[in-house]
């Protein structure tokens, strides 16, 4: 592969060590294109040296990889074997090295920190499961988590999918009506919680939130409780548990339940572009090997490896976070608060104190911690950073830029992923290929990834498409929560047998990828498709905004007119002499039929809880319609103020 547009290439050295390279001898082939090639036609053999590889562990032997005599939609895996995720997260470890091996470094808000090796994680995985199994909880059962990132999130994450339950895991941020329709949606009959935690240096109550929607939950009949900041709750008697008193004198050696292969444990809500949040299912066999196969062998993190990846643990990446690292023997850095508080540094901060060297980050924090510039690196040696990964939403030029030249030096790979929460990874890139800004080296293996038009044809290197797998990973979700007809509506019928992502993708002629945003984001103007990211991409090349939203207005001359929504930078007047700069850029970059109907400013973008841009919300609000589901916005408040700067603007324009 060549092109001058070529920003880092492995060297020999990379390219021997890679966990990749070690997987593509396991299997026999000579290249990475050929492995994909040989996992999409023989996925039965790919998945069973896989797991070969993995050392994925079994209390009884699977009789076949896959089954799909019910449907490419409901293929089943690992048919007659029983296993665990924990057996293969935690239990293995103990009679090796890696039990005295730090598996946790905890850092909080405050400045405190706690620290656990896998023996340790371990034993008080073991005591919260039988805390657990006193209450009556076992298998099958659901128990919801409401933590932050706190080290008893980790331990519920693996000691109710030891017990045989399925765990809920909901951000920390929600209020109450989206802890509840969760709740009630799953059938949870228990709770794991804090009393409080510090935000910004505020001290928020979770307990107390449970407390006002538990009487609206009638499968519910525990709340546990972790002790972490004192706040204002009630408590029931019988019905509310301090952590410390279930496992207070509870055995160190809880059983870990022998589930059926492809039995649920992890249940985690999406958002649904309209009505309620879709619940998404993963198996003990399927989530954690996928992860594996993601994270550890096309990201080639390692068991050396200490991981930062900031983020709730109810969105996907803290799943990926605990079960990823306990499976792959690495060390997780986990950290409760915000990347710039209470020092504007703090995240190359941890970085150094916590000797980082796989660095998980998303787009837009690099666009916000951008603004302070390369003064808030110099304090601190990033020479412990080894690989960064990114996923969450498309990259701008500018802020890839900055992290890769800035950040790592030039030095360090930047690699991408992209899926989503109900199938993992998609698109990846890798250590063995040449990285260029803003892509993907290409699918991963397993998934059969292509690009296709709306009758389902694969299309041409540099033309714009649906995303799409041929078959089922061994990660897809097993359905929707107590929905298949939504299921098999949201991604099989779209396209009929395909699953149909609901991105919009191209591939290079060299062979790249490329994701151009969500189909439902996608902007067609004047017969010209594009996505809202290379509109984006321009406003943010100008270096006067913190971010960008490009958005859609239905137009009788060119179909669809854009509108942009930023958020200037500090020092920036958002008037008309900035308004005319940013249109021109997009005029400059794309042509005039891409001339922006209007530019509004916005004091911030409404965003998920992983810090995507909600673009439908943002074309709702200025076309006043129904935004649907927002139960997964981290920042509600901004609703009321995208609204309120919409008719600001069109009245100072009448």
């Amino acid at each position: 592969m060549t092109g001058s547009d070529i920003a880092w290439t492995p060297s020999r050295e990379v390219l021997q060590a890679a966990n990749l390279t070690a997987f593509m001898r396991h299997c026999g082939q000579g290249d990475y294109e050929s492995l994909v090639a040989w996992s999409n036609a023989r996925p039965e053999a790919f998945h069973d040296r896989l797991l070969g590889f993995l050392d994925f562990r079994f209390f009884s032997p699977y009789d076949k990889v896959i089954d799909e005599s019910d449907g490419l939609p409901w293929t089943r895996w690992c048919v007659g074997g029983t296993t665990n995720v924990v057996l293969n997260c935690l239990d293995k470890w103990l009679d090796t090295p890696t039990a005295d091996k730090q598996a946790i470094a905890w850092e909080g808000e405050e400045g405190e920190r706690r620290s656990w090796t896998y023996r340790e994680l371990h034993r008080d995985t073991c005591r919260f499961a039988a805390g657990l199994r006193s209450l009556g909880l076992g298998r099958g059962d659901v128990i919801g988590m409401y933590l932050p990132n706190v080290p008893e999130a980790a331990i519920t994450l693996l000691a109710v999918a030891r017990i045989g339950g399925i765990v809920l895991p909901m951000f920390s941020g929600f209020g109450g009506d989206a802890v509840a329709v969760r709740l009630n949606d799953g059938g949870a009959k228990a709770i794991v919680t804090v009393d409080g935690s510090p935000r910004r240096g505020k001290v928020v109550g979770a307990k107390s939130v449970v407390d006002g929607i538990a009487a609206s939950v009638p499968s519910l009949k525990h709340v546990i409780v972790a002790r972490h900041r004192e706040a204002p709750l009630d408590w029931v008697a019988g019905r509310d548990h301090w952590w410390d008193d279930l496992t207070r004198g509870a055995p160190d050696d809880a059983p870990t339940e022998a589930m059926v292969a492809d039995a649920p444990f992890l249940l985690i809500y999406t958002s649904g572009t309209t009505g309620k949040p879709k619940g998404v299912v993963h198996s003990h066999c399927g989530f954690p090997v996928k992860t594996a196969l993601d994270l550890g062998i096309c990201m080639d993190f390692r068991a050396d490896d200490r991981i930062l990846w900031m983020s709730d643990m109810g969105w996907l990446v803290g799943p990926i976070l605990v079960y990823g690292t306990t499976l792959l023997g690495g060390t997780m850095v986990l950290v409760e608060g915000a990347p710039d508080y209470p020092e504007k540094d703090r995240y190359w901060r941890l970085i150094a104190d916590h000797r980082v060297s796989y660095l998980g980050i998303a787009p837009t924090v690099v666009r916000s911690l951008m603004p302070a510039g390369e003064a808030q690196l110099e304090p601190h040696d990033l020479s412990c950073l080894r690989v960064f990964t990114s996923t969450g939403e498309p990259w701008d030029i500018a802020s890839w830029t900055w992290l890769f030249e800035k950040v790592g030096k030039r030095r360090l790979p930047l690699l991408n992923y992209s899926g989503g929460t109900e199938v993992g990874g998609i698109l990846t890139s890798i250590v063995i290929h040449p990285l260029r800004p803003c892509t993907f080296s290409g699918p991963v293996p397993g998934v059969g990834a292509d690009v296709v038009d709306q009758s389902g044809e694969p299309v041409e290197a540099g033309t714009i498409g649906e995303l799409v797998m041929r078959r089922p990973s061994i990660g897809l979700t097993r359905g929707l929560w107590k929905d298949r007809q939504r299921y098999l509506d949201s991604y099989w019928n779209v396209i009929p047998g395909l699953w149909v992502h609901g991105d919009f993708a191209s591939r290079t002629a060299d062979g790249m990828w490329i994701i151009h945003g969500r189909s439902d984001d996608t902007l067609k103007i004047a017969g010209k498709r594009t996505g809202p990211s290379e509109i984006e991409s321009l406003l943010m090349a100008t270096g006067k905004l913190l971010e960008a939203a490009a958005i859609g207005e239905p137009d009788d001359v060119k179909g669809t007119a854009i509108v942009c929504v930023c958020v200037p930078r500090d020092g920036e007047t958002d008037g008309d002499g900035l308004r005319q700069v940013l249109v021109q850029a997009v005029v400059s970059g794309l042509g005039s039929p891409f001339r922006p109907k209007d530019v509004i400013f916005v004091a911030d973008l409404p965003k998920t809880r992983n810090m995507k841009t909600m673009r439908r919300v943002i074309r709702a609000a200025y076309l006043d319609q129904d935004p649907g589901d927002l139960s997964s916005l981290v920042n509600p408040e901004s609703i009321a103020d995208l609204r309120a700067a919409i008719a600001a603007h069109r009245a100072a324009r009448s």
